[in-house]
């Protein structure tokens, strides 16, 4: 097995930019492994599949430049996160390109970790498996997933319906590696909770839509801006697996918020073109939305994070010892 400090042990802020559908891309990916976090996107963004050769070339070429710019101990590592689900019959060909390419973590979703547990420790990297309950989790680790994502409640997009502390609490009685957890989570605030609650690192992906490098539309990052919580719709009728919408995308593309029926099939194949299908238009957001103020650069939103992180870290330490 990898050890598990080493692709991650030097991050500026235990904090992933999360892997979000048609939003994270080669651009967010190296400002965020710029900026000291790590930077993740899903393989299903880049299609063809030579476009995801194409994104993660530029992703290492990209960190290599860097590396020669700026400390290399100051970058945070990339991951790929891989759709495992049966219906992605293009999975093969994104293993074949972990393999090349060698993204120091990975992330898999919607199915099991094992087609990417060998190929990943064959190179030294790490392996998560994104999670929302407690037998999907015990499922992973008997896999061989080195760590856990646990999507909680208040996760935007494919999202989850448990606390985040007590997920957390319930996965550390049988299982003691890294745990991601994210839902939510939009400031250094809570970053600082989310690991007092014995998590490793945060998913943060609401905070980070609306930041420059971002490939979502203007319309959407200016959504997720004007957003709170109240805007929000949890519903499988867009893709068959329950996510967090914003309302005012749902009814511009003729969904009623109100009678949300979910389709007959679930399908997640990164082989097929995402040009006929209707929910590429349909914008997700988690319940952070109401943190978010502007659209600026995200190695401005980190700076702002690492110093709340910071200031929650020293509120901590005033409380003094517990008596």
């Amino acid at each position: 097995m990898p050890d598990h400090a080493s692709p991650l042990s030097r991050l500026r802020l235990p904090v992933f930019a999360a892997p979000m559908f048609l939003i994270s891309g080669p651009d967010m990916v190296l400002a965020a492994c710029k900026a000291g976090i790590v930077g993740a996107f899903p393989t299903p963004n880049a299609r063809p599949i030579e476009q995801l050769d194409a994104w993660m070339k530029q992703i290492t070429e990209g960190l290599a430049r860097a590396a020669d710019q700026q400390d290399p101990s100051t970058l945070g590592p990339w991951c790929a996160n891989l759709v495992t689900h049966s219906s992605n019959t293009r999975l093969p060909d994104d293993l074949k390109l972990i393999a090349r390419y060698r993204p120091p973590v990975v992330v898999t979703a919607l199915g099991s970790p094992r087609p990417a547990v060998d190929i990943v420790h064959d190179y030294g990297g790490l392996v998560f498996a994104d999670v929302i309950n407690l037998t999907l989790a015990r499922k992973a680790v008997a896999a061989g997933a080195d760590g856990l994502a646990c999507v909680s409640a208040g996760a935007g997009g494919h999202t989850g319906f448990l606390s985040p502390f007590a997920f957390v609490s319930a996965i550390r009685e049988f299982f003691d590696g890294p745990i991601i957890v994210g839902g939510g989570i939009s400031d250094g605030w809570g970053v600082a909770g989310a690991i007092a609650c014995g998590a490793d690192y945060v998913y943060m992906g609401t905070r980070f839509i609306p930041v420059e490098e971002s490939m979502a539309p203007p319309k959407y990052k200016q959504m997720v801006v004007d957003a709170t919580v109240d805007d929000l719709l949890v519903s499988a009728g867009v893709t068959g697996t329950p996510a967090s919408w914003l309302k005012p995308s749902l009814l511009e593309n003729g969904y009623d918020p109100e009678n949300m029926s979910a389709p007959p099939t679930r399908r997640y194949d990164s082989g097929e073109s995402l040009a006929a299908k209707r929910w590429k238009s349909v914008w997700a957001a988690g319940q952070g939305v109401g943190a978010i103020r502007a659209v600026e650069p995200l190695a401005v939103v980190v700076d702002r994070l690492a110093e709340e992180y910071r200031q929650a870290r020293e509120r901590f330490a005033a409380k003094g010892p517990s008596r």
